[in-house]
């Protein structure tokens, strides 16, 4: 399976989100419209995010993690930027 990288996603996103990993928070998407996403996190919070790049290919119930320091979202072989909505 190949994943595919959003070309929105700067180098500093990455090199911020592998150099802090507990930043990762699972979660269920609850709603997909169009560009926004709103995520239930397994913590318990909701966050409402504004997906830049392939996001139309989030589904509802799809498992996603949000890394909130480096504002990216990763869902299947999605990972692209999410920035609070």
């Amino acid at each position: 399976m190949s994943r595919t990288i959003s070309s929105t996603i700067h180098p500093i996103q990455r090199c911020t989100a592998a150099s802090n990993p507990c930043a990762w928070w699972d979660g269920l998407v609850v709603d997909a419209d169009g560009a926004t996403v709103t995520v239930a996190l397994l913590n318990g919070a909701t966050v409402g995010l504004r997906a830049v790049g392939p996001a139309v290919a989030i589904a509802v119930g799809e498992p996603v993690a949000c890394h909130s320091v480096a504002e990216l979202v990763s869902a299947s072989a999605i990972l692209t930027t999410a920035r609070t909505a």
